[in-house]
């Protein structure tokens, strides 16, 4: 048995089979085969390089017929190569000797190979280095390939365990497939930690070396409530683990009963619950559980998970059925915000060099006014039919702000002039996640309708911390003073000017700070719909009064531990169910 200690970012424990799922871009880790799997491995490798071989054979086709017999020369050493046996019988080798999978036997052959390539004296030979590496990535892209369509024929329940997984990889898993996800990388509030917990799955990242220990099929234990992977457990463990998988299906059973509660302070004070998702179905969950509108459609993940950019047509399905589920609740609508963690730069001709810093959100789409103008006429479209609200993020000045209500004045235009249906006085928000938007938050509150604190990126900014960088999670942390001014700054600034303000970060959606949230100023959170039971228990039993003692007794302290030790203490004195007490080792 092996335990793996990490940063638990979706809650839950399971229990089931290790699915390994490599990245071509990376050395693959050393996993060993049963004997009885070798045959099975030749003949993976043997069809990967085929199809290599094929792809290539079309590509040297094309070229010749395009560019010239001298250009599709080019691809003869390619080819050579593929059929080399003093390359491929050394791979078969080493699988039948080493019982390693094909994957790593390819990587380490290629390396090989490199290497030799790069030793040699005469230039010629040194400049097939990157030939080589290329043939890698393609043999490897259809073994790993081929690997990843296994996953939709499991007939049992797995754990995906990856090197990291990028937003979209995890929001295309079958939820009847994948029951938890654990990675070597990742940090708290990336992109694809939030996907886990919008699709309700256990996942536990920045586990550093898992991938090399864990095995196909190997039995794990996920618990994304501590941030533990345990490897191959014992009997004691697994029974441990089912009692205690057991205690939380109840405990979840009694905050089912909240749902149709109100949300409602001991001293009376109205508390809006809304639920944060990512796909059109997930409103409905956002109702079940008790809450009264979407406060953030995360719409990019429309963009992420298609081989396309969604049409607007096809945009303006999914907010009318978020509407029609949600039967005449209030829905955020927040542009695409591309970028970062969430636009792979795979599909980028020159990948930032800091993608966080870059070119995204409302500078991404500003710079693509098609795309932006599509997304907007849709959002229009759509608020004939209920409560919608514009919301555009990573808004640092006034200019970028007036630009993006200059195109939705354009486009509100253009639906005029065609007799299309929609309504005039739709409300225009900004998210307010960096440092310079809280700073600025006066400034703002004289242009738009409402605010929504994201903590995500507030936290990133502020400490300047990158949050899906495992190195630096344990800096990365909400309960830091300078963070909680902040968002103290915008709610005054909201007060002042009329203008209603939400916090739709991750804390909102952690038990722990909801009586500070409200001891700050808020009487609006958005949060994971599961969550949303969980936080009204809190809501019901605190008052305001109570909340502000917190809030002025946390704005004492000067370190984040600290805040996070009595925030945790007194959140237990009200929802005592919700720790466990269990030790992580």
């Amino acid at each position: 048995m092996e335990v793996f200690k990490g940063i638990p970012v979706s809650a839950g424990v399971v229990i089931g089979s290790v699915f390994v799922l490599d990245d071509a871009r990376r050395r693959i880790p050393r996993r060993t085969i049963r004997a009885d799997q070798v045959a099975r491995e030749h003949q993976r490798l043997e069809e990967a390089l085929l199809a290599s071989i094929t792809e290539l054979e079309d590509i040297r086709d094309r070229a010749e017929s395009e560019l010239g017999t001298e250009a599709a020369k080019i691809f003869a050493f390619h080819l050579g190569v593929l059929r080399d046996p003093s390359l491929t019988k050394p791979i078969h080798e080493r699988i039948e000797d080493e019982l390693v999978t094909a994957e790593h036997a390819v990587s380490v052959e290629f390396s090989r190979v490199a290497q030799m390539f790069a030793g040699m004296t005469d230039a010629s030979f040194q400049t097939k280095v990157d030939d080589v590496w290329d043939l890698d990535r393609r043999v490897l892209k259809h073994l790993i390939g081929e690997h990843m369509t296994e996953l939709s024929k499991l007939d049992q329940r797995a754990i995906v365990v990856a090197r990291d997984l990028t937003p979209s990889q995890a929001a295309s898993f079958e939820r009847d497939k994948v029951i938890g996800f654990a990675t070597d990388a990742g940090g708290k509030t990336s992109h694809t930690a939030i996907v886990a917990r919008a699709l309700g799955i256990p996942a536990v990242v920045g586990l550093e070396t898992l991938t090399e220990r864990a095995p196909d099929s190997a039995e794990v234990i996920i618990d994304g409530d501590r941030g533990v992977v345990i490897l191959n457990p014992d009997e004691e463990t697994l029974e441990q683990h089912r009692t205690y998988i057991e205690r939380m299906r109840q405990f979840r059973i009694t905050l089912s009963e909240q749902a149709t509660l109100p949300s409602v302070t001991k001293d009376g004070v109205e508390i809006s619950l809304l639920g944060n998702i990512e796909f059109p179905e997930e409103a409905e969950s956002v109702v079940e559980n008790g809450g009264d509108g979407v406060g953030l459609f995360r719409t990019e993940f429309m963009y992420l998970t298609n081989p396309h950019e969604p049409t607007e047509d096809e945009q303006f399905e999914a907010y009318k059925t978020c509407l029609r589920l949600m039967d005449g609740k209030p829905l955020v609508v927040r542009t695409f915000d591309l970028g970062s963690d969430k636009q792979t730069q795979e599909r980028s001709e020159i990948p930032e060099r800091n993608p966080a810093l870059g070119c995204r959100s409302i500078r991404y789409c500003l710079q693509n006014l098609p795309m932006f103008k599509r997304q907007l006429s849709a959002v229009l479209r759509a608020s004939a039919l209920g409560k919608v609200k514009v919301m555009f993020p990573l808004v640092t000045n006034p200019l970028e702000l007036r630009q993006a209500k200059m195109v939705l004045e354009d486009v509100a235009e253009d639906l005029e002039e065609e007799g299309v249906e929609f309504d005039r006085e739709v409300e225009v928000g900004i998210m307010v996640e960096t440092p310079a938007a809280a700073v600025m938050a006066s400034t703002f509150a004289r242009e738009v309708q409402f605010f929504s604190i994201g903590t995500n990126d507030l936290v990133q900014y502020a400490l300047a911390v990158d949050r899906t960088n495992e190195r630096v999670a344990n800096l990365y942390s909400a309960a830091h003073p300078a963070v909680h001014r902040l968002i103290k700054d915008v709610v005054r600034a909201g007060r002042r000017h009329n203008v209603p303000v939400s916090v739709c970060g991750e804390i909102a959606a952690e038990v722990e700070f909801t009586m500070l949230l409200l001891g700050l100023g808020l009487r609006s959170l958005s949060v994971t719909p599961s969550a949303i039971p969980a936080i009204k228990r809190v809501v019901r039993s605190v008052d305001i009064p109570q909340c502000e003692r917190l809030a002025r007794k946390v704005g004492s302290f000067d370190s984040e531990r600290q805040v996070a030790a009595l925030l945790r203490d007194e959140t237990r004195t009200v929802i005592p169910e919700a720790f466990d007490g269990r030790s992580v080792d």
